[in-house]
């Protein structure tokens, strides 16, 4: 029985023992990499408004309480008084790319910063340069006068795999050069609004003040910049996003040649393909670039593309989604003429186009006005009107059908009252009459998709025909 009995305990702690020696062991990368790490605190110099103290702000019943009692010099008594000035200060991370004193951290961390300061893993602290921020990739290169400094060592975050472990050194909650672990959740991964950034995933502790800190593999390799995380509670919940090093690096390049970075521009606006829309198209899957709308006048405009054609490659690379096209377009050198590859009505066409310069704001598309009467309701549910001369000026002369009412199954996918309908699949809207005709000619239970502008923004709505009743 006893024989019995330490066997199965023998098992069991050589089984503890093995799994042991598969955990990774992170001490030497932690006194290896540590040093070329650093904290950032940024000083910003404020103005309180007439209804707030330093310290206090939103705090209203209190300063209420101030104005009532007559305290001298309370902000904005009696309507005047000048405005104090205080110190907001805040805290982030980056890391030592050269000996000769050029940091790596996030625009986001030095942005409207008076001043930067830079502390050193030997507790020097030195008055930061920003040399340039970029805010589309949230990356920024700061420069300290100092020589001989341990810096990172580069790696190659296209080698890493899910599942992967990786580390982050930073200073979460100013607790300066922790270290926390995990793997590699997601690769290539898009975020709303930051079409640049192909973002790897993890779920590394990242914490206010990691911001800008470096991301390792096993190996000790920088893989990316810590940039962003999904959180409820405003700590970490194990969605933690990075910045790819080489999309950093090439940001760097140019922000230490010339301050800015200098990205393609095509001039168009995408979505997704959904399967929806894939089948009114007539595609057998879903890669490509939808693209909804075309700026007038612009790079894609000139070089032929249309609303309703698919950007299947851009420059001889495959576009196999959405997020693949801004990121191609912004690496293309401006003035470049590019072959892009679309796909439209069934059919492959090569255009030649060349690439503009991305402008630094967003240009104004025409916006649709209200309805003013009444129509009935076609097949799928849309109360249409057709614009009057001074609203299809403002759509540059286009033609259009401004929805009054969406009911049914165009409701349902979204469509909504104030929308304008530019096309039906591949063809412009000419008139009422010519889109309920060819309307009526899809059979019940097929796709179709509307080209619809709302706002400022166009996209592909997919509908699905109903069943007559």
């Amino acid at each position: 029985m006893r024989s019995w009995l330490a066997a199965v305990i023998f098992v069991l702690c050589s089984a503890v023992n093995v799994h042991a020696k598969d955990l990774p062991d992170f001490t030497e990368l932690a006194e290896k990499q540590g040093p070329a790490v650093v904290n950032i605190s940024i000083t910003q110099n404020m103005r309180a408004s007439p209804t707030q103290l330093p310290g206090m702000l939103g705090d209203e019943q209190l300063q209420e309480f101030f104005k009532r009692f007559g305290i001298p010099n309370f902000p904005g008594q009696n309507g005047g008084g000048a405005q104090p000035e205080y110190k907001s200060q805040s805290l982030g991370s980056g890391f030592v790319i050269s000996s000769d004193g050029y940091i790596l951290t996030n625009a986001h961390v030095v942005s409207d910063a008076d001043e930067v300061i830079v502390k050193l893993f030997d507790k020097r602290e030195f008055k930061a340069k920003i040399i340039g921020a970029d805010k589309r990739t949230d990356v920024a290169l700061v420069k300290i006068e100092a020589t001989g400094l341990p810096k990172v060592v580069i790696g190659d975050p296209n080698k890493l795999k899910v599942g992967e472990w990786v580390a982050a050194i930073g200073s979460p909650f100013g607790l300066e050069n922790t270290m926390t672990a995990g793997i590699v959740s997601a690769k290539g991964r898009a975020l709303p609004q930051e079409n640049f950034v192909p973002f790897i995933q993890t779920d590394v502790a990242i914490n206010p003040g990691n911001s800008g800190g470096p991301l390792f593999n096993l190996a000790g390799e920088v893989v990316g910049i810590n940039s962003q995380i999904y959180s409820r509670s405003g700590g970490s919940m194990g969605l933690s996003f990075s910045i790819p090093i080489d999309v950093a690096l090439e940001v760097t390049n140019q922000l230490k040649a010339s301050g800015k970075v200098t990205r393609g521009w095509l001039g168009v606006v995408i979505q997704e393909l959904s399967k929806e829309l894939a089948e009114s198209f007539g595609m057998k899957n879903t890669n490509g670039a939808l693209v909804a709308g075309v700026e007038k006048g612009g790079p894609a405009d000139k070089g032929g593309v249309e609303a309703g054609d698919v950007i299947i490659k851009f420059d001889g690379k495959p576009i196999n989604s959405s997020t693949d096209l801004p990121r191609a377009v912004g690496a293309a050198r401006p003035g470049k003429a590019v072959p892009v590859e679309v796909l439209r009505k069934g059919s492959d066409k090569t255009l030649s186009v060349a690439i503009g310069e991305m402008p630094s704001d967003p240009s104004e598309s025409a916006q649709a006005n209200k309805p003013a009467v009444k129509q009935d309701a076609d097949r799928v549910g849309l109360i249409l009107k057709e614009l009057t001369p001074q609203q299809k000026k403002k759509l540059n002369g286009k033609n259009g059908l401004l929805v009054m009412d969406a009911l049914g199954a165009v409701a349902q996918a979204g469509i909504r009252r104030g929308d304008v309908i530019l096309g039906l699949n591949n063809t412009e809207v000419q008139s009422l009459e010519q889109f309920n005709k060819q309307l009526a000619g899809f059979a019940a239970g097929k796709t179709v998709a509307l080209l619809v502008l709302r706002g400022e923004s166009t996209l592909y709505v997919p509908v699905k025909i109903p069943s007559a009743k």
